[in-house]
């Protein structure tokens, strides 16, 4: 089979891959790099895929926590080629980024980095799919409606209103620049504290609106 015959049975072969690991110290649930592998090898073994990173861009940074300690940020730019028994091969590029008080941050980028290569390329569920039937709630009746009066007026037609997105996008800059702004100008306790809260691992992982809300939260103290 060639590369994307491959990568099609893997991801028929491979299962969920639920939040069960908890990061104590902002207690919220995420997807372990362990938990990927666990579901990913035997599927990757049994259609012969294997993958070969190869780290383009690595950056790295010492920040100082409130506690007067010493974190290391780093994040890192790889390209992991996806290789099946043929010889051909697919490629997938994605960022990670990693924060340690040792020697451990740029593992942790690359993990990070590793682990959403392998979500995005395989979709890999956070639970098992459920059949429609087994959540259709039971419909309830709608109530009745009194009948219109003759002379009742219609209602006239609002202008469309706009979207959240568009305001969005007419009020801020693009969303990279507000994560880069964001993890240029935040103190690294508080970002820790921030991305517990959002329940995301990573600043370029958070909802739009957490980013646009921090950002904006910046802009109007004129730090950003």
């Amino acid at each position: 089979m060639n590369i994307y015959e491959s990568m099609a049975a893997v991801m028929e072969d491979c299962g969920a891959v639920a939040k069960s690991s908890t990061n104590e110290k902002q207690r919220y649930k995420y997807r372990g790099i362990d938990a990927v592998m666990n579901a990913l090898n035997p599927a990757l073994r049994k259609h012969k895929v294997f993958v070969i990173p190869e780290v383009q861009e690595q950056a790295r940074e010492e920040r100082t926590t409130q506690n007067g300690g010493l974190l290391i940020y780093s994040t890192v730019k790889v390209k992991y080629t996806f290789y099946a028994e043929d010889g051909s091969s697919v490629v997938a590029t994605v960022i990670g980024e990693g924060m340690d008080s040792g020697d451990k941050s740029t593992n942790k980028a690359m993990s990070a980095a590793f682990k959403y290569a392998c979500f995005q390329a395989f979709c890999i569920p956070t639970e098992e799919m459920r059949d429609s039937e087994e959540d259709s709630p039971e419909p309830t009746p709608k109530p009745a409606q009194k009948p219109k009066r003759a002379t009742q007026e219609r209602p006239s037609q609002e202008p469309a209103k706009e979207t959240p997105k568009q305001r969005a996008a007419a009020a801020y800059p693009d969303r990279d620049e507000m994560v880069n702004t964001i993890i240029r100008v935040s103190n690294a306790d508080a970002l820790q504290n921030w991305l517990g809260r959002v329940n995301a691992p990573t600043v370029a992982e958070a909802p739009d609106a957490a980013i646009m809300a921090l950002y904006n939260y910046y802009v109007q103290r004129g730090v950003a």
